[in-house]
């Protein structure tokens, strides 16, 4: 199979997170959704175990109920983060956003929570790396997916905080784990572009941290 290299490269590099550019009045229909779960579940799991599960909130009160939680979970410190942030720097752009997104959750068309079956019994690098790593890729294809379709997300893991109350409203199981909240919608335009990100060779190593790949 040839891939077309410059349209799968575009797709890596132009995923972006978005919040502002979502279109809140346009509905996102199931068979889309769907769709792109399909998709989804090509990803690796840990031993093959296959444990995701999705659950799509539509209901307006429950989204509203859900966003209510986001910010009591952080929505004072977005805030008076993007009160206190330079606009003018990428950094202070990205929390302007963040505080957008949190005070107009709940009109979003689709609030997506990935779930994956099991909980943490310790707190070890391997059980967290184990259990996240079995949902972690297939969220990625979800929002690779979307953007493919014209569709945007972002990763939010801020109502983590408040992870009980929201399987309560939400009927979740004890046994699943919540892995964040994915805001999804249609974009408002398609031009994204790649982000400013540092050069990796300065940032890979070789055999030994001490050993950049390529010292400055």
């Amino acid at each position: 199979m040839d891939f077309d290299l410059a349209q799968t490269d575009a797709l890596l590099s132009t995923t972006r997170a978005v919040r502002k550019r979502l279109d809140f009045d346009r509905e996102v229909p199931d068979d889309v959704l769907l769709e792109c779960l399909q998709l989804a579940v090509q990803a690796p799991t840990g031993s093959n175990q296959q444990g995701w599960r999705w659950m799509i909130i539509r209901d307006a009160e429950k989204k509203e109920a859900l966003a209510k939680l986001y910010r009591d979970a952080g929505g004072e410190y977005l805030a008076a983060a993007a009160d206190a942030a330079d606009s003018g720097t990428q950094q202070g752009r990205v929390i302007d956003s963040a505080n957008f997104l949190a005070q107009k959750l709940g009109e979003v068309p689709v609030l997506m929570i990935p779930l994956i079956v099991g909980r943490l019994t310790d707190n070890s690098a391997n059980s967290a790396a184990g259990l996240m790593g079995s949902i972690m890729p297939a969220m990625w294809s979800f929002q690779l997916a979307l953007r493919s379709r014209g569709l945007g997300s972002c990763l939010t893991t801020l109502h983590l905080g408040k992870e009980a109350e929201a399987a309560e409203l939400l009927g979740i199981p004890d046994h699943m784990t919540q892995a964040g909240l994915l805001p999804v919608a249609y974009t408002l335009g398609t031009d994204f572009k790649p982000a400013k990100r540092d050069d990796v060779a300065k940032i890979t190593y070789l055999d030994t941290y001490k050993n950049p790949i390529r010292p400055d």
